[in-house]
């Protein structure tokens, strides 16, 4: 582990009903990029994502960097699902959903004045100030997604994690969401770990690539390890480089309609 590591995955193994969802994975996540894994359906990515946040059994070791530059202590994490179980009839605002995370006291009680600053805050930051006084469940979703980073920024993330944002998501959705993440690892010093199946999108935001098949396949720059000879090897297709590439159906998630020679927008 070197100073320059955020993460470091040292032979992590797991195993579900007795079977290999990861064998023995040894990756490095730098500290300060956006770090993309990127694999075929059953893959084991979210499941590596899972192992690093302690919500599955695993082999192995994971260690992380300290928070920040010079901190002792450990980073802290924020983390976007790629969905959340949501009771679309709850008459629960934005506001009111992450409040939930910062008072005590009941939210029939009333939303306390700091706590609504900082949620509203919070919504400017990631360009959803139009949506404080909306109900949650009715927000489409691209909205969704917005409020989810807000969320996960809210305890000022050393190591932002996100499995797969842009699902449902479309394309032009999806560039201005790549682009915010950018814009707030810049200004905030975060590292950026995500599981993606867009490989146009790595391609051009990615700084660094876990290419995974329940083991490492390769791992490094996009421009080294996007070649023809490592999708092959994860997707069982030979591709050219990819300048805003197709999605492999092998790594389109279920119900991507994208066809052949076409950009996934799912």
């Amino acid at each position: 582990m070197t100073p320059a590591d955020a993460v470091r995955f040292d032979k992590v193994s797991v195993r579900r009903s007795g079977l290999p969802i990861l064998d023995e994975v040894s990756a490095v996540v730098p500290r300060g990029g956006c770090t993309v894994i990127v694999g075929p359906n059953g893959a084991g990515k979210t499941t590596l994502l899972l192992a690093l946040l302690g919500e599955v059994p695993y082999r192995g070791r994971i260690r992380m960097g300290a928070g920040g530059q010079g901190a002792t202590s450990a980073p802290r994490i924020g983390y976007v699902p790629q969905r959340i179980a949501l009771d679309r009839g709850m008459p629960l605002t934005v506001t009111e959903f992450l409040a939930l995370g910062e008072q005590v006291r009941p939210l029939w009680l009333g939303v306390r004045r700091d706590v609504r600053r900082k949620a509203h805050d919070l919504l400017r930051l990631v360009r959803a100030a139009h949506l404080a006084d909306r109900r949650l469940g009715a927000l489409s979703g691209g909205e969704t997604q917005r409020v989810l980073l807000a969320l996960a920024l809210q305890r000022e993330p050393d190591l932002l994690v996100l499995d797969e944002p842009s699902a449902g998501v479309d394309f032009e959705g999806e560039h201005l969401f790549c682009e915010l993440l950018e814009e707030l690892r810049a200004r905030r010093g975060f590292t950026q770990l995500m599981v993606s199946h867009d490989l146009g999108m790595v391609a051009h935001h990615a700084t660094h690539v876990i290419c995974l098949k329940r083991r490492v396949v390769a791992q490094g720059a996009p421009a080294e390890v996007l070649t023809p000879e490592t999708l092959n090897a994860l997707f069982g297709l030979h591709m050219g480089l990819i300048h805003g590439a197709a999605c492999p159906p092998a790594c389109r998630p279920a119900g991507c309609g994208a066809a052949h020679g076409e950009k996934c927008r799912d």
